[in-house]
């Protein structure tokens, strides 16, 4: 089955969570992800600003800012497929609707920093398989992203157990992330 296919049927059917299940799921992962070394002995994180029916991360962007640690959120440039970091220190301040309804710094709040600060990713995808790699939504933004970061940088995806298929297409650009983090489970990638 080819990416196009599985990301449409995964889509739909994650549309089908109920909201009070994605609440309670997303909070389930986002104690495993505190309970992580890799989490506690990190300093500053990139995270995805989940949306719509994705694995909540709003509340994992303010419990780590709020935990002292500093955490960088994506800025899209869409004409050049570009994703660039930007520190965020006031969630609920600094953010606004951007492209794709998606929340993203106001321009007077955009702090743009090196990938080499970051020590830790959290990636969003629409399907992931149990050697980490992953249908993402079709925009590259995260493919050209993790292609520049250090292979030592520890990458984690979140993702509702129904998102883990038995095996994604692969290309040979491709990057797996380290771990995936469901509801229910931990799962090691390397």
């Amino acid at each position: 089955m080819d990416k196009r296919v599985l990301r449409g049927d995964i889509l739909g059917r994650r549309s089908q969570i109920p909201n009070d299940d994605i609440s309670a799921h997303s909070d389930m992962i986002s104690d495993r992800l505190y309970d992580m070394p890799e989490y506690r002995d990190s300093t500053f994180i990139f995270s995805f600003i989940s949306f719509k029916d994705e694995v909540h991360t709003h509340d994992i962007i303010k419990n780590s800012i709020a935990m002292g640690k500093k955490v960088g959120v994506p800025i899209t440039i869409p004409k050049s497929r570009i994703m660039k970091i930007s520190q965020l220190r006031d969630f609920d301040r600094e953010l606004h609707l951007g492209f794709y309804d998606i929340l993203t710094p106001k321009d007077e709040y955009r702090r743009i920093v090196a990938p080499e600060s970051v020590d830790l990713i959290l990636v969003p995808g629409v399907a992931f398989d149990r050697r980490g790699y992953r249908i993402g939504y079709g925009g590259g933004y995260y493919d050209t992203f993790l292609a520049k970061v250090d292979e030592d940088v520890i990458k984690i995806g979140l993702c509702f157990h129904m998102q883990v298929i038995p095996k994604v297409p692969t290309e040979s650009h491709d990057i797996p992330v380290d771990y995936i983090l469901t509801e229910r489970e931990l799962i090691g990638c390397k």
